[in-house]
């Protein structure tokens, strides 16, 4: 069953977020991940959203890879520059099973 990681992102360092968004797209891809959603400012229906806020969501074929990817050698690299590109919240969903 698909599972989807969504981010809650707000940027603190455009150059850093460049960086950071090339080393994550490598390691997502080589865990088979896709963007669905990437650095998507939300058109807000109810509720609030903070106008800086980011959304970003990520398909994985199933929870065990997307958990793989996340503890990755490939990924450790972009979560190192994360700390100082960009504050957020991350989130590990199930999807729909068919």
């Amino acid at each position: 069953m698909p599972v989807y990681v969504i981010s809650e992102v707000d940027v603190l360092d455009e150059e850093l977020a460049y960086v950071y968004r090339k080393l994550a797209e490598a390691s997502i891809r080589r865990y088979g991940g896709r963007y669905i959603v990437r650095g998507a400012v939300p058109e807000v229906l109810e509720g609030s959203w903070p106008s800086s806020q980011r959304v970003v969501v990520v398909e994985f074929p199933d929870a065990d890879r997307a958990e793989e990817w996340y503890a990755s050698s490939e990924y450790a690299d972009a979560l190192e520059v994360r700390k100082t590109a960009l504050e957020r919240r991350l989130l590990l969903v199930d999807g729909v099973p068919e």
